[in-house]
């Protein structure tokens, strides 16, 4: 991989975590369960602090990162304001988008891993790439204690 290549994945995923980022946060300011609020808090600044990482590394590879989320994640932003309009912005319906976007996350995290990236980028990568699988695991568990309260 040449180091613009890895410049591009690495923004790829820096865009990802600006996207989790600002959708667990507007999440966290709608949702009605201070559990949820903490919840979706914690997981907006694991977030801020992984593209932190990533542009960091970015900028080691001679690149300009990445500050801002993705086309996809701001569609996906609006929809989830426009759903949560709709839908009173039940916890249920944050926690499913949430989810929803860990999809896009997790999807997004594996396609980087497929990449031929230097060692030292890996092991970040694939860090990061836990700790988005365990907030996947976290948002569905969520999302089914509230299904089966609701």
């Amino acid at each position: 991989m040449t180091q613009d290549d890895i410049v591009d994945v690495l923004n790829d995923l820096i865009e990802t975590c600006k996207d989790g980022e600002y959708g667990f946060q507007s999440s966290a300011e709608h949702a009605k369960s201070s559990e949820l609020r903490n919840v979706f808090t914690a997981r907006a600044a694991e977030c801020q602090t992984a593209a932190a990482e990533l542009q960091l590394l970015v900028s080691q590879f001679g690149g300009s990162p990445e500050t801002g989320g993705s086309a996809s994640g701001a569609v996906h932003r609006g929809w989830v304001a426009v759903r949560g309009t709709l839908s009173g912005y039940t916890d249920l319906a944050m926690l499913e988008e949430c989810e929803r976007g860990e999809d896009v996350a997790k999807a997004r995290y594996q396609s980087a891993l497929k990449e031929e990236l230097p060692e030292m980028v890996r092991t970040i990568v694939e860090r990061q790439y836990q700790g988005v699988l365990r907030n996947h695991e976290q948002v569905r568990n969520l999302r089914d204690r509230f299904k089966a309260a609701a």
